[in-house]
Formats: structure tokens, sequence, C-alpha cells
């Protein structure tokens, strides 16, 4: 083989390499890439280019993943919550982490390519070097906004499922990725402020350490705000009805109540709990979205 010829052999448990590609946040950015196919023709049948797409979307996903371990393998070291992945522990080498990385990437935007189209290969691969190379390797070490500049790369998914039936670039995939912008710090702060002592430790400058605890809640409270009326943005240009007209509002509603629970009456779980409820929100939107849009076919 290639790979044993370079010197190289792949060797190690086959779940060190799958925990290497964040599987439950790949599934979280796959499930909204197929919400944006399956929004994006009325009625769309080519179960094959769905297959291939959503195949190709969550490789180049977990590629990401494990370029992400490979380059805060040193921090991860630092940091509790990290500190049993397996480049930290040596279940797995760098050498065979970045090797994994590479033949994932090409596999997926290979696929992406030929079997779906070249716009959502070339979209996916913008996305695959935004997160693993722009926002890992600079903007996460150098700005307290990090995951705000950062977080569009994974808001991409809704437009790449959107382009891989279309084919062509329109507002209303632009708007699911408006909304997973905007929903990424009010959902990835409390993490970091549960988290406060490992960012430190590791001299990551997340929005806790830098600008302190009470300064991050409110601006998880202004994020959570301003999501209530993005997330209905998709109703005024028509893609959506009253159904995810009504889910949008009493979705961002609780959301917004778990922020507020965390400005004023925080305790040690409070973060923890608002950083849950964040995720489960946007899983239920898109849901929702998707439902909507299958009540009006």
């Amino acid at each position: 083989m290639l790979t044993e010829t370079l010197g190289y052999s792949f060797t190690g448990n086959w779940r060190h390499y799958l925990q290497l590609c964040k599987p439950k946040v790949v599934l979280l950015l796959v499930i909204t890439a197929v919400v944006g196919m399956l929004l994006a023709a009325p009625a769309w049948q080519d179960w094959h280019k769905l297959i291939a797409a959503t195949l190709g979307i969550a490789g180049a996903s977990a590629a990401a993943a494990v370029f992400n371990h490979l380059a805060d393998s040193k921090i991860d070291r630092l940091m509790q919550r990290t500190r049993y992945r397996p480049l930290v522990r040596g279940s797995l080498t760098a050498s065979q982490a970045l090797w994994f990385a590479v033949l994932l990437s090409a596999f997926s935007l290979n696929l992406l390519w030929w079997l779906v189209n070249p716009l959502t290969a070339v979209l996916t691969c913008v996305g695959l070097i935004g997160y693993a190379v722009i926002y890992t390797r600079f903007l996460k070490y150098y700005s307290s906004q990090n995951i705000v500049l950062g977080g569009l790369s994974g808001a991409l998914p809704p437009l790449l499922g959107w382009t891989s039936v279309t084919n062509q670039l329109s507002i209303e995939p632009f708007l699911l990725v408006l909304i997973i912008f905007v929903w990424t710090p009010a959902h990835f702060w409390p993490l970091a402020i549960d988290r406060l002592d490992d960012y430190r430790r590791a001299k990551v400058p997340m929005l806790p350490v830098t600008h302190g605890v009470p300064y991050t809640r409110d601006a998880i409270v202004s994020y959570t705000l301003l999501l209530l009326p993005v997330s209905v943005l998709p109703v005024c240009v028509g893609m959506s009805g009253a159904l995810y007209l009504l889910s949008a509002l009493l979705l961002g509603g609780w959301f917004l109540h778990s922020a507020l629970m965390l400005r004023w009456y925080p305790d040690r779980h409070s973060a923890m709990r608002t950083f849950q409820v964040s995720i489960y929100y946007l899983l239920a939107l898109f849901c929702a979205l998707l439902v909507d849009h299958l009540w009006r076919l």
C-alpha cells in the first residue's frame, strides 16, 4: 500500500479515529445540510445525489474536526475537557491523524465534485479551510471575538445542502446560514463560561477570559435576542409559513429564557444548561423548517 511505502500505516482502534471526527458536532451540521437539501426543491427525488452530498459534507466536516484536533493538541493537554482526546493520550500519532484528515478531505471533495456539483465542492472546501486553518490556527488565538468571526464556517452546511440540489446561490440558504451564524456565539459562550479555567490555563482569549463572565452573560442574552428576528426571516421571504413562524417564536422564547436565567440567576450548572438548550433549539428549529415545508407542499 502507498501509505506503507511512505512508512505509515493505519493502526489504532477505529473508535479513536471516530473520536477525532467529533461525530456529535458533525451530526448536527449534517442535519442542517440535509434540511437545506430538502427545502431547496419541492419535488426533488434524486436520492443518489442526496446520499452523495450528505456523505461528502459529513466527510469534509469530519476532516475539519480532525485538523482541529491536530492544531489544538498542545493546548488540549492543559484543558480538563480535552485531555482525554486520542492525540493527547497517545492513542493515535499526529501523522496518523494528519493522513486520516487528508484522505477524508480528498474523498469528500472529490465525491462532491464528481457526483454532486463543483459549486458545492468549492464552497465545502472554503468552509473546511475557514475552520481548520483561519479559525483554528489564527482567529482562535488572536481575538476574543474568535467564535463570532470563525462561526461562518460552521454555518455553511445549509447552503451546501441547498447548492447540492440547485447548483446555484440564492437568498434563501443564506438566511439559514445567518441563523446559525447568529446562534453560534450564544451557543458556544455558555460552554466557555463553564470551562473558563481551562481556557485561562491554555491562554485562549475566549470572551469570558478577556472580558469577564458578567460581560459574556450579557453578550449571550444580546445574541439570543438578535436571534429572534433573524430566525423569522425565512417567513419574510416566503420560504416558510405560519407553522414555522410559531415554532421559531416559541423556541426563541425558550432559548432567551435560558439565557436570561444564566444572566440573572447563575449557578454552577446554569451555563451548561444554556449550552444544552442551544443545541436542542437549533435541532428543533431546523425540524420546524422542514415540517412547515412538507406541510405546505
